[in-house]
């Protein structure tokens, strides 16, 4: 198959795949999503993705039909059936399904979707341009929520402005991006990035670069930075899973960082390069 959609257990092209009005993710964005690179038919951190759901669905309250472990021999199963061996995969549960009601009138069963297309994750791609937006998301930003219309609403900004991110700020307080982490490197050389409060993901090439500090020997500080101290920063740096670790030139026209390139390619050597250890 060129690419696949699953729904509860159908799987067709995505284009000849529907799902019920009922689904609360249609109604109330009631679901969580995770999103992974696939080498080889290999998924890349496929654990850390699957325990920072089952932890969201759990606070959730959610009735999840499968366990973790069968869940994941299950997207391995999918991504076996598309044709390229190169995927990006995404998946998502949803609360259940029922009449449009708020408060769930009823014990439900999680619903369960996942997509699989064709997509290379390429090396640490060239400087970004970036944009700054006010950060205007609730107070669950930690969960991977279906809730996106204000992360969309940035993204489109972006698309305008012709830059390839949002920088997503909050009273004076920098958080995260549109769809990424965000770190800067300071001028004594260590990394900050925000804390992993109810305000950013804990993304997990955002734990995959804190890892690496321990084992580079670069100081990592997770500490809140404002909007000045990003733009004075020695480098500011866009951290996601399709990107890993890519710098940035310019910020609301203004250009920034450029100081320290030679942390910048210890870092994108260490973290592309398990990328591609563990999908050989």
């Amino acid at each position: 198959m060129k690419n696949l959609g699953y729904y509860n257990g159908k799987y067709d092209l995505i284009e000849n795949m529907t799902v019920p009005m009922n689904d609360r993710a249609c109604f109330f964005g009631d679901g969580l999503f995770e999103v992974a690179y696939v080498r080889n038919y290999k998924i890349y951190a496929l654990e850390e993705h699957m325990q920072r759901m089952y932890q969201s669905a759990a606070f959730l309250g959610y009735n999840m039909p499968i366990t973790k472990e069968d869940f994941s021999a299950l997207l391995y199963e999918l991504s076996a059936k598309v044709d390229s061996s190169d995927q990006l995969i995404y998946w998502q549960v949803s609360r259940g399904t029922e009449l449009r009601s708020h408060a769930p009138q009823s014990e439900l069963t999680a619903n369960i979707w996942v997509t699989i297309r064709e997509k290379v994750m390429s090396a640490p791609y060239e400087p970004a341009k970036l944009i700054t937006y006010p950060d205007t998301r609730f107070y669950h930003c930690n969960m991977k929520t279906l809730n996106l219309l204000p992360t969309v609403m940035a993204s489109i900004a972006a698309r305008d402005a012709g830059v390839d991110e949002a920088i997503l700020h909050r009273d004076g307080r920098v958080t995260e991006c549109a769809h990424s982490n965000l770190c800067i490197i300071r001028d004594d050389g260590a990394i900050q990035t925000a804390p992993a409060d109810e305000l950013i993901l804990p993304g997990v090439t955002r734990a995959h670069m804190i890892r690496a500090c321990a084992g580079l020997g670069i100081r990592c500080i997770e500490e809140p930075f404002s909007l000045d101290e990003m733009m004075r920063a020695a480098e500011v740096v866009v951290v996601t899973s399709g990107m890993q670790f890519r710098p940035t030139a310019e910020i609301d026209g203004i250009k920034v960082g450029g100081r320290a390139p030679e942390i910048v390619k210890l870092m994108q050597e260490k973290l592309y390069g398990d990328f591609l250890s563990k999908t050989e």
